[in-house]
């Protein structure tokens, strides 16, 4: 699925991802955890193909095809998804016209035919159901006038809607409460499945509980210094990081 071997990424000139190397197999969920700075954005940015982030050396590949020469809207047409840990608003644009040409523009670059509009408002209003986002909310500019956790919800839909092959969740959990939490769960769990993989970035133990990761890493000063079942979050909560970053 998600294959990362000896990874450098630099931005502005300074090196934040130091030979990061990682395996995400088909099927699986892994989480990165690490202290604030150790490249946890840096990563899912690089993954995505934001401008900036250069891609020193190193490789990453989705599903055995390489990324790093692909333009963002490419990597997504091959099935990759970024949700972000700050969501922007694009006044003027409605929600719903947001996602329904986002999706049909995947549709079209996978061969699938476009999604009708009958299609597309029954899964729309399905999907908005299962994260909580009421149809007036979605009747406004996209994300103009959401709260916070309002936003993080928007992602979980576009995700839901989308299916991709491959999510980048990048601390989907910023600024949610319990419920919001048990949500960002239910999408994951509702898109689990033999081909598909996810990566989640995240501070706290309390969305793993959710997600039920199979996985997960701890990320310090742009490598990983160490990998572990679920039990190495609840490591985290009672140690903290220093015993890493002093490795490190």
């Amino acid at each position: 699925m998600l294959k990362i071997d000896n990874l450098h990424v630099s931005v502005g000139g300074a090196e934040i991802i130091r030979g990061l190397t990682l395996v995400v197999p088909a099927g699986e969920v892994h989480a990165i955890m690490g202290p604030n700075g150790s490249g946890k954005s840096t990563l899912s940015f690089a993954l995505a193909g934001r401008e900036t982030y250069d891609v020193t050396a190193g490789s990453a590949t989705l599903n055995g095809e390489s990324i790093l020469g692909l333009k963002p809207h490419q990597r997504a047409a091959r099935g990759l998804f970024l949700s972000f840990q700050h969501p922007m608003e694009i006044p003027g644009v409605p929600v719903m016209n947001f996602v329904r040409t986002a999706l049909n523009a995947q549709r079209k670059a996978s061969g699938e035919a476009e999604m009708s509009a009958a299609e597309f408002l029954k899964a729309f209003r399905e999907k908005a159901r299962l994260v909580g986002l009421d149809e007036e909310k979605l009747k406004r500019p996209f994300n103009v006038g959401f709260s916070g956790g309002e936003k993080k919800r928007m992602e979980m839909l576009q995700m839901a809607m989308f299916e991709p092959a491959f999510a980048v969740m990048d601390e989907t959990d910023s600024g949610l409460d319990i419920d919001a939490l048990k949500m960002v769960g239910d999408v994951v769990t509702s898109l689990r499945g033999p081909r598909r993989g996810f990566l989640v970035i995240t501070h706290y133990q309390r969305l793993l509980d959710h997600i039920r990761p199979d996985r997960v890493h701890i990320l310090v000063r742009g490598r990983i210094a160490k990998s572990g079942g679920p039990e190495l979050a609840l490591e985290l909560e009672r140690s903290g990081y220093e015993q890493f970053t002093a490795a490190a």
